[in-house]
């Protein structure tokens, strides 16, 4: 089996997150280069791959020299107006563009994944469900049984949903946040790190603590 090119959007933590997982599918996946528009990373290496540039290279390095390439965006940051989702937007490349990258210690049960999504080490998803494109769930995160993820949703380590919860698009969860079932989690919300989230959390919200409660200045 021949692996499929893989560009990288991003050259920060992320990246390097998935490049470690890809290299554990060398069957796969092939990461020939990433790109980032912070000019001080061009002409550098990210973990051994080259920094091809700023993202208006991608179109020309797609039709050119990788055709064939699939592409993993590697941004993190779900805070609003820099979100994930604007960027694959402005991108505008079909959805078979986009990789979908799945640690090979992560478990699906057979859940049906969005185009662009990363899954890393530890990942557990109890049933099979639908998660989102774009959605990015970091090591040992768990997602359970009933479970709506939307696109665009980043999970950092850990973050745990409780069955028949909703998460909204480009909803942030930080590391260790323990969600209670049935809970719904607005598009663009941040649940803090180690929140323990009761009740539901209005889109665009940030809420922290145990129980969790909306930061000073956002109504609940």
């Amino acid at each position: 089996m021949i692996p499929r090119p893989l560009l990288l959007v991003g050259a920060g933590g992320l990246a390097r997150e998935v490049l470690a997982a890809v290299r554990l599918l060398p069957d796969v996946w092939n990461p020939v280069g990433a790109l980032d528009d912070t000019a001080a990373l061009h002409g550098t290496l990210i973990d051994g791959v080259p920094v091809l540039g700023g993202l208006a290279q991608l179109p020309a390095l797609l039709e050119n020299e990788h055709p064939d390439a699939a592409v993993v965006c590697c941004v993190a940051n779900a805070r609003r107006p820099l979100s994930r989702l604007n960027l694959v937007s402005q991108l505008g490349l079909p959805d078979e563009r986009w990789a979908t990258v799945v640690h090979p210690a992560a478990v699906t049960s057979g859940a049906s994944l969005g185009a662009g999504t990363v899954l890393l080490a530890g990942v557990v998803i109890t049933t099979p469900l639908s998660v989102g494109r774009h959605v990015v769930a970091m090591p040992h995160v768990l997602i359970t049984h009933d479970d709506e993820v939307s696109d665009g949703v980043t999970f950092a380590g850990r973050a745990s949903l409780g069955g028949g919860v909703f998460v909204g698009e480009s909803a942030y969860l930080g590391q260790g946040a323990l969600v209670r079932e049935g809970v719904k989690i607005g598009a663009g919300a941040v649940v803090g790190m180690g929140a323990v989230v009761l009740q539901d959390v209005p889109a665009g919200q940030t809420w922290a603590g145990v129980p969790a409660r909306p930061l000073r200045g956002e109504s609940a």
